[in-house]
């Protein structure tokens, strides 16, 4: 690493260091940090942690008290609570929160180093504009009239599309709901977020099998489990805290399987360890299924009462038998049957995955497959069983659930006219204004059809480089892109880098607005026509953020914006005053001053998201589970006793929490467990896929939430069925007339997401039913272009014979408004040049794109470098020594320079590295491009320079888990 910058003001580790690498041991001395420290401090056992302090040159007054306050950690979605300790405005000290009922006390690397953030040096201070290629000061005044001006003239000359608002996961949920409202305003659907990168194949492929994308169980209930899958998921590293509960679970003799290209540090805690091909997820779970099917392992009654569909799996997985499953994993046959036992014969089991089994072209297909597989053993709807599915950033659930979503308004409504109809009710603002905002014209769905740029979905963040670079005749909407937002975005996380740079330097307008200079600031050669705002961090602002388990939790303002940094929503008011929208924008959101109420804008998503239950988490109710953590049990969740406003709740209301705040449900901490009535919690499957398929009953039979008065399978509740089951009698004046307020002269199809008065919701629970309907999971998904999951071989293949036995998808036309390619790239055979697979991943000390925890001294001493794990046999072959510099190059001309990890962590043939890193493009230093004094402490060349084209078919999700690439020495 080199501390070195000219003209800069630096660290001061940087004049000690000036222009050498440095251990880590002189990295400690010469910045200095105190060796271990609070990065240590969540291994530590209560009596022997340490308080981590400021530095105090000159000590506060003795009567000025330290106050303590309350927030969420600020980095994975674990969602861990810290004490923050401030003196006089400053934040002195943190501790993790001991009564936190998730973390328990516990902290990693990174949320142990948090308060770093609240003051760090590294910060962007105040607007910058590039001119004639320096970075130049100005005033907020100055960017916003600016700013301003510029994006209207090309909304004008060029329609609204031609705008992208890139949002972030990192916004508090009131953040992300008012952006996706922003982008309404607007008059576009170019908005988009993480999210699409990470676990939209997660929410596609869960959702439509049963109901809900979400992680169904928790962190917590992971200790009732007997059994644990991990697949794709390096929790110990991505995920550190959620690894205590794991060990609980192994404590109490449950099996851990982990399944994984690379032996990680999970897989060191593993019973069984087994090592996969990248991108062939699919086989395998067939295999195991093959077995479970073989042995009659399945759950027969759960599967007759719950389940439509899995003759047709069946059939499919008779193609795997445990040759063919070696032949195409890798894996052999008597492992195969080992884990499929092991699970059979360990239940309740729970499944956890994370980004290895989401970022393919097939992702879709990965994720139903495992969803299939709980299904077959009847691990859906019970304590320690469910899909974990652990989320990257402290509120990329959120902001999934109700943030900037290109191919939904809030709360997964779609973009369909009812689903405009019910948002403009909700904002209480005419149709035809807001459809008056978008572009008039019709363009091609890719389906056959044509349809307005309102009801279509937009460009994601994933194809936004060829929403800019694609000929316009091929996109579908009137002009490509020539403005860019990338707000609280880091654009190293993405694919196609060299491409990425040629897209960035063709736009009109750059704009980034973060915390930190992203790799967005230094990555391209624009010299004008470039701005950088500084938004403050969630630790100077409050809201809430969704942990992965759906639970919502309240941060506290720590302390108050840094240097001229502006929150995000604040920044939000600030454009839409400029942009003529502001009034109906916050129709009936308070401002005070700039500065829109967060809890206004809590109110407003509740009153309108209904089919996610975001509704019963009233600002007061989540407010009261923040000051009241000790008395949630760590094993359930649930109060155990304390204030009325809390008592019988589970932490964090999670989703659906259904009604009104009055009615005061306590949310649902385990989805669709039957066991448990409604009213407290418990769950059916979703009846969102009709009532029955040539002539098969898709509804449950013989199966209902305890205590329902139907005792069967039903479709989900609307006025109409209120009125035949004789329920409506039920609903109070004032819901009766809100029902009719919204249906006009045909209330009976009024249903349970879009009644405003949540009567529809209250009376279905009162008879014990889910407001949603009582269906079967479903299997069979005929709507997704692979109705049952089959294996495809990933657009870059490394086996021509498998390709062309299990080929990839048809190029596309028009696909999220863009032509997509699939067989036309796989037709190439690149595997000569390219021999090795490059797969990709977390490392504990850094998060995202790494430019916020690069910037942290406390992290930055523990990983200085970037590199590639790579085999014993391939390092030999390519006469590579560990520790070398080497060149990794990729088949579409992006390459990078790295240093050589020689490791059997990787087996031979595949290739890994971490994609935290920025700073240097294709082996050439950008510090000098940074604002003077934000540059990171360090830098590294991103891996995704090196990675290639390929997109899920569904969500348009980067293939980042398998592409292909060779090693050279430098």
């Amino acid at each position: 690493m080199k501390l070195t910058r000219k003209g800069m003001g630096e660290p001061a580790a940087a004049g000690v260091f000036r222009g050498r690498t440095v251990t880590r041991r002189e990295f400690l001395a010469g910045s200095g940090l105190a060796v271990g420290s609070a990065a240590l401090a969540g291994l530590l056992a209560p009596g022997l942690m340490r308080r981590a302090r400021a530095a105090d040159p000159a000590p506060a007054p003795a009567a000025a008290p330290v106050e303590i306050r309350r927030t969420i950690c600020g980095h994975c979605s674990v969602g861990c609570g810290v004490y923050a300790e401030v003196r006089s405005g400053v934040w002195v000290g943190q501790e993790p929160a001991f009564d936190h009922p998730i973390n328990l006390g516990s902290h990693c690397a990174k949320g142990a180093s948090l308060r770093e953030h609240g003051h760090g040096e590294r910060r962007l201070k105040y607007p910058m504009k590039l001119v004639d290629g320096q970075w130049t000061r100005v005033t907020w005044q100055q960017a916003l009239d600016e700013l301003g001006a510029r994006l209207l003239q090309i909304r004008e000359a060029s329609g609204p599309d031609s705008v992208y608002w890139l949002g972030s996961s990192k916004h508090s949920n009131e953040q992300a709901y008012l952006f996706r409202k922003f982008a309404a305003f607007w008059g576009s659907n170019n908005i988009d977020h993480q999210a699409r990168i990470c676990h939209s194949t997660t929410v596609a492929g869960v959702a439509n099998t049963w109901g809900y994308g979400a992680m169904t169980n928790s962190y917590n209930d992971i200790v009732n489990a007997k059994a644990v899958f991990f697949i794709g998921s390096n929790a110990a590293e991505a995920h550190p805290v959620s690894m205590q509960h794991v060990l609980r679970a192994k404590e109490r003799g449950a099996k851990m399987i982990v399944c994984d290209p690379r032996f990680t540090r999970t897989a060191a805690h593993a019973d069984i360890y087994v090592r996969l091909r990248p991108g062939t997820d699919v086989p395998f779970i067939w295999g195991l299924l093959w077995h479970i099917f073989g042995n009659g392992w399945e759950d027969r009654s759960f599967i007759e009462q719950r389940v439509y569909g899995l003759d047709e799996v069946r059939a499919e997985v008779a193609k795997w038998p445990p040759a063919e499953v070696e032949r195409v994993t890798g894996v052999k046959p008597e492992l195969v049957r080992r884990v499929a036992q092991t699970m059979a014969e360990n239940r309740p089991g729970t499944f956890v995955w994370c980004m290895g089994g989401t970022q393919h072209s097939i992702g879709n297909n990965n994720t139903r497959a495992y969803c299939i597989f709980q299904l077959a053993l009847g691990n859906l709807g019970v304590a320690g069983g469910g899909t974990n599915i652990f989320r990257g950033h402290d509120n990329v659930q959120g902001a999934t659930d109700v943030g900037p979503n290109s191919d939904s308004l809030p709360a997964y409504y779609g973009l369909s006219p009812d689903a405009w109809k019910h948002w403009a009710r909700v904002w209480d603002v005419d149709l035809d204004y807001l459809k008056s905002r978008f572009d008039p014209g019709e363009y091609d769905d890719g389906k056959g059809g044509r349809l307005s740029p309102m009801n279509m979905p937009g460009i994601t963040v994933s194809r936004w480089i060829d929403g800019v670079l694609e000929d316009g005749a091929n996109i579908t909407q009137k002009h490509p892109l020539r403005a860019m937002v990338f707000w609280g975005h880091a654009p190293n996380s993405q694919t196609r880098g060299p491409q990425m740079k040629q897209a960035m330097e063709k736009l009109d307008l750059l704009v980034i607005i973060d915390p930190y200079p992203t790799a967005a600031a230094v990555m391209h050669e624009r010299r004008n026509d470039t701005w950088l705002l500084p938004a403050c961090t969630q630790f100077e602002t409050t809201g809430s953020c969704t942990a992965s388990n759906r639970s919502i939790q309240w941060r506290d303002k720590v302390i108050e914006p840094l240097f001229e940094s502006k929150p995000d929503h604040v920044i939000m008011y600030l454009f839409a005053k400029r942009f003529g929208f502001a009034e109906p924008l916050f129709k009936h959101i308070a401002v005070n001053g700039d500065e829109p109420s967060i809890e206004d804008l809590t109110r407003e998503f509740n009153r309108g998201s209904w089919t996610i239950g975001y509704t019963g988490q009233s600002p007061e109710r989540l407010k009261a589970h923040q000051k009241n953590w000790h008395v949630f049990s760590p094993d359930t969740l649930r109060a155990e006793g304390g204030p009325p406003d809390v008592a019988g709740d589970y932490y964090g209301l999670p989703w659906p929490c259904w009604g009104t705040p009055a009615l005061r449900h306590p949310g649902s901490p385990n989805l669709y467990d039957t066991r448990v009535p409604v009213a407290e919690g418990g769950l059916c499957f979703r009846a969102n896929f009709g009532v029955e398929r040539n002539g098969v009953n898709l509804l449950a039979e013989g199966s209902y939430p305890k205590g329902s008065e139907i005792e069967d399978g039903y479709p989900e509740f609307s006025f109409g069925l209120l009125q035949k089951l004789g329920w409506d009698g039920d609903l109070t004046a004032d819901e009766l007339a809100a029902i009719r307020a919204v249906g006009g002269d045909k209330p009976e199809a009024v249903n349970w997401k879009t009644d405003l008065s949540g009567g529809i919701q209250r009376v279905a629970i009162k008879h014990g039913c889910a407001p949603f309907g009582n269906a079967k999971a479903r299997c069979v998904v005929w709507n997704f272009p692979d109705a049952v999951p089959v294996h495809r071989e990933p657009v870059y293949a490394s086996r021509r014979e498998l390709a062309e036995q299990y080929p990839t998808y048809a190029d596309r036309k028009a696909f999220f408004r863009l032509p997509t390619r699939y067989a036309s790239i796989q037709a190439r055979d690149y595997s000569r040049d390219f021999p090795l697979i490059h797969t990709s991943g977390r490392l504990v000390e850094y998060e995202g794109g790494g430019e916020e925890t690069r910037s942290n001294p406390w992290l930055a001493e523990l990983q200085q470098h970037m590199f590639v794990e790579i085999n014993p046999v391939d390092a030999n072959n390519a006469g590579v020594r560990d520790g070398q510099d080497v060149w990794l190059e990729g088949p579409e001309g992006g390459r990078i320079r790295v240093r050589a990890m020689v490791t059997r962590r990787v087996g031979p043939g595949v290739v890994f590295t971490p994609f935290h890193f920025a700073g240097h493009f294709q082996g050439r230093d950008l510090r000098s491009k940074y604002p003077a004094g934000s540059d990171p402490y360090v830098l590294g060349e991103s891996n995704n320079i090196a990675t290639t084209y390929g997109y899920d078919s569904v969500t348009m999700m980067q293939e980042t888990k398998v592409t292909l690439c060779r090693v050279i020495p430098a």
